[in-house]
C-alpha cells in the first residue's frame, strides 16, 4: 500500500479523532485557564420615610454585558490549578511547615478538597481493579466447566451486573443499605444495634462503594477472559493433563501465560475506567464520605449560584494526567514485550 492510499485510508478517522477528542480536550484546556468574572458592584441609595442609606448592589446588566465580551471569563493562568480548591500549593506548604508529625500533614493535607477526592478515586482505582479482575477470571473459569445446556442461563445472570446501568445499580444498593432495607436491617439485627448505618461510617461508605465496584465492573473481565478460554490450546492442557498437572497447576501453567495479554487489556480498560467513578457516589448520595475528581467536576458545574466552569476544567485536565500517569507503567511494559518479540 503506498504512503498516498494509507493516508486515504485513514483521513475519516483521523477527522475525527481532531473532532471529537482533540478539539473538546483543548478547549478543556483553555477554559482551565479562566475564571468567571467578578460581579460589578454598584453603590446606590435607598430612600424611605425614615430617611436615606447607601446599599451595595450587584450590576446585573454590566455583569452580563461583561460575560458577553468575554466569553472565556478572566485570564488566570495556571492560578486556578495552585489555588486551595485544586493543587493547593500554599496550603500544603504551609502544612508541611507546621505540622507536628506525618500521621498529623497527611491528615490536613487529606481534609482539602482536590486530595481528598483523588484519594477516593486511587483508592477505588487500586482495590476495585484487581478485585474485579480476580473475580471474572473465577467465574469464567467456572462457566467454561458447566455444561453448554446450562451455560446460556448462567453467562446472561454473571452480564446482569454490567447491563444494569451505573447510576440505577447504585440506587438499588443504596436502598437495600438503607436502615429500612433488606442489608441495612440485617445488619442492624446482626450486631444488635439500631443505630448502626453503612452511610454514616466514612470506612463502611468507602467498603461498600467498592463492593459495587467489584460488583459492577466484574462482567467486564468475565466476557474477555471467557472468550480467550475458548481460544486455550488443548494440545497444551492435554499435555499438562497427560504429565500429572492438577487443576491448579494447569490454571497457573497453562491458563494463566495464555490470558496475560488479554489480562494487560482488561487492566487497562478497568483502571481507565474506574478512575473515572462517579456515578456509585452519587447513587449513594455519599458526598459526605467520599468525593472523586468526577464528582468534583460535576459539583462545580452543579453550582447553585455560578458555574465554576474554569474550576471544573482544571479538575478535567488534571484527572486526564492522573490517567496518563496511572498508564504509563503498563504502557512501557507492553512496549517492552512488544519489541522483545520482535
Amino acid at each position: 500500500m503506498t504512503h498516498r492510499s494509507f493516508f486515504a485510508f485513514i483521513l475519516p478517522s483521523l477527522v475525527a479523532m481532531f473532532l471529537f477528542i482533540v478539539l473538546p480536550v483543548g478547549s478543556v484546556i483553555v477554559q482551565s485557564f479562566y475564571v468567571e468574572h467578578d460581579r460589578v458592584l454598584v453603590t446606590v441609595e435607598n430612600c424611605g420615610p425614615f430617611g436615606c442609606q447607601q446599599e451595595i448592589r450587584v450590576d446585573t446588566a454590566a455583569t452580563q454585558e461583561l460575560k458577553r465580551e468575554q466569553p472565556l471569563g478572566k485570564f488566570n493562568g495556571f492560578g486556578t490549578y495552585l489555588n486551595r480548591a485544586h493543587l493547593a500549593v500554599d496550603e500544603v506548604a504551609e502544612i508541611v511547615r507546621s505540622s507536628g508529625g506525618l500521621g498529623e500533614m497527611i491528615a490536613r493535607i487529606y481534609n482539602l478538597p482536590f486530595y481528598k477526592a483523588l484519594s477516593f478515586t486511587l483508592a477505588y482505582t487500586f482495590v476495585v481493579t484487581p478485585l474485579a479482575m480476580l473475580l471474572g477470571f473465577g467465574v469464567a473459569l467456572a462457566v467454561n466447566t458447566l455444561p453448554r445446556i446450562a451455560k446460556g442461563p448462567v453467562i446472561f445472570l454473571s452480564l446482569l451486573p454490567y447491563i444494569v446501568t451505573p447510576l440505577i445499580g447504585s440506587l438499588i444498593l443504596f436502598w437495600m443499605i438503607n436502615p429500612n432495607g433488606v442489608l441495612g436491617a440485617t445488619l442492624q439485627l446482626i450486631f444488635d444495634d439500631p443505630d448502626l448505618s453503612l452511610k454514616a461510617s466514612p470506612t463502611l461508605t468507602w467498603i461498600t462503594l467498592f463492593v459495587y465496584g467489584v460488583w459492577h465492573m466484574a462482567p467486564f473481565p468475565f466476557v474477555v477472559f471467557y472468550a480467550g478460554l475458548q481460544t486455550l490450546p488443548k494440545d497444551t492442557l492435554e499435555s499438562a493433563m497427560i504429565d500429572g498437572a492438577n487443576r491448579w497447576e494447569r490454571i497457573r501453567f497453562v491458563v494463566v501465560p495464555h490470558l496475560v495479554p488479554l489480562a494487560t487489556f482488561v487492566g487497562l480498560v478497568l483502571m481507565m475506567d474506574n478512575f473515572r467513578v462517579f456515578e456509585p457516589i452519587v447513587g449513594f448520595s455519599a458526598e459526605a464520605n467520599a468525593t472523586s475528581l468526577s464528582w468534583a467536576i460535576y459539583n462545580d458545574l452543579n453550582g447553585q449560584v455560578d458555574k465554576l466552569f474554569g474550576s471544573a476544567a482544571a479538575t478535567s485536565v488534571l484527572t486526564v494526567i492522573g490517567v496518563v500517569i496511572l498508564l504509563i507503567p503498563v504502557l512501557i511494559r507492553t512496549w517492552r514485550d512488544f519489541n522483545r518479540k520482535r
